[in-house]
């Protein structure tokens, strides 16, 4: 086990040519690659036995001869229940009303809390995800502290939590009759703590700008996932877009001032953790779509999601021996504590702010919102953290926004051009 670690961790210095150094060879079980197998292999452990049942439940045709007190559990989590529903076919809420003379204040007022909201809850969640995983704990004259290393405990923290609020706003508001198979949110759910993983784990070797970039970037692999998943049709102007951000995202990388600090092996670490995370999430949201046929909520879909992602988490950490250990570093330092928890609840209340805001407002006014936060947060990140941004990359960042500002106003065009088509008619040939 521990001769196949050194290789696994050994992998990109080969690839590139470089020595090993000490300092790999001797946190070899902190590399992430190996961190990454240890966590699938926890995951698949509870994984492969939750297949092997639903197949047998399916075979033996349980839906029709089962009967007892654990029928309707098993019912609910491999066959689910058809479902009749006022909810729109994208799992959305009925639509919203157009608002009145009378209420355009109220509504002003919504925006603005609304906009507040989103940005509090992710400027907040963006600037402690680079503190956490980037600094230490507990330095001293003496003692130059300790930084924490387990992305996966912060994975699971922010589960725990959205689990939570999921689970409280579905039995205190009226939801719709569930219908979706449990087990299926599993496959949203385990891409979901992947991608996040990936997340936290590529601040151990890019910049937060960069990262932030690569997250605008990401409706590239979206797209091509569409394709593959969904067998989705897009316009001509979303490929233009598209090609945009991806110039954008080239100029602001290839014009940052290399690190001689830096070896190539952080450097590759750092891009494969992005493609992982733009890959992971890709095939989520395209997931959570196919998964919205069934007509749930939004808040109905988190709740699902999140049942899952807590039990693969503290599967895999008490497995590890992860999960005591992440709790002794807590007690240790009760400054990570409180940034944990933190971070958690932003990340919750984020999510809920994202409901909100598309059910009173749109995609459109989300997706603007969102977009300004992205540029708040690389601008934050560099006044906190002391990032640098050449006037090339500064182009590319501009490039990347316009890009996405354009593609809300097409969007916006689009839609309301086919509401003066007739019916079967298409504004703009898809391909």
């Amino acid at each position: 086990r521990f001769g196949f670690a050194l290789v696994l961790a050994s992998l990109p210095a080969m690839a590139t040519g470089e020595e090993i150094s000490p300092a790999l060879q001797d946190s070899w079980g902190d590399f992430w690659l190996f961190r990454f197998f240890v966590n699938a292999a926890g995951y698949a452990s509870i994984v492969v036995p939750g297949f092997l049942l639903i197949q047998y439940f399916k075979r033996r045709n349980y839906l029709e001869t089962g009967r007892g007190i654990c029928f309707p559990v098993i019912k609910s989590c491999v066959f689910g229940s058809e479902v009749k529903s006022v909810h729109q076919e994208d799992g959305s809420l009925p639509t919203r009303a157009e608002p009145t003379e009378s209420s355009t204040a109220r509504q002003v007022f919504k925006l603005l809390f609304c906009a507040a909201g989103l940005q509090a809850s992710y400027l907040t969640w963006g600037v402690l995800q680079e503190r956490v995983m980037t600094r230490t704990y507990g330095a001293t004259e003496t003692d130059p502290g300790e930084k924490f290393k387990d992305s996966q405990f912060l994975v699971f923290m922010n589960r725990i939590l959205a689990f939570t609020v999921a689970g409280l706003y579905c039995a205190l508001t009226k939801q719709p009759r569930h219908g979706a198979p449990m087990y299926k949110y599993s496959f949203a759910s385990l891409s979901n703590i992947l991608s996040s993983w990936c997340q936290y784990e590529a601040l151990k070797y890019i910049s937060f700008p960069t990262q932030v970039l690569a997250k605008a970037s990401k409706v590239i692999p979206v797209m091509m996932m569409g394709k593959l998943v969904s067998r989705k049709s897009y316009e001509y102007w979303e490929y233009l877009t598209a090609a945009l951000i991806s110039v954008g995202v080239s100029m602001f990388l290839l014009s940052s001032a290399p690190n001689r600090h830096m070896s190539t092996v952080t450097t590759f670490s750092g891009v494969v953790l992005l493609a992982g995370y733009i890959i992971f999430d890709s095939f989520t949201s395209n997931w959570q779509d196919a998964l919205f046929t069934y007509k749930m909520s939004p808040v109905q879909m988190m709740f699902g999601v999140n049942v899952f992602s807590c039990l693969f988490t503290v599967g895999s950490l008490l497995e590890q021996g992860a999960l005591l250990e992440s709790v002794r570093f807590m007690a240790r330092h009760s400054e990570f504590t409180a940034h944990a928890v933190l971070l958690s609840v932003c990340s919750a209340c984020g999510q809920l702010f994202i409901f909100y805001t598309i059910n009173q407002f749109g995609a459109a006014v989300f997706t603007i919102i969102m977009t300004l936060r992205q540029a708040f947060a690389i601008l934050l990140s560099c006044l906190i953290y002391g990032h640098t941004v050449t006037v090339v990359g500064g182009l590319g960042v501009a490039v990347v926004f316009m890009a996405l500002f354009l593609r809300v106003y097409a969007r916006s065009r689009m839609k309301k051009r086919s509401k003066k088509l007739p019916p079967g008619e298409t504004p703009v040939q898809k391909v």
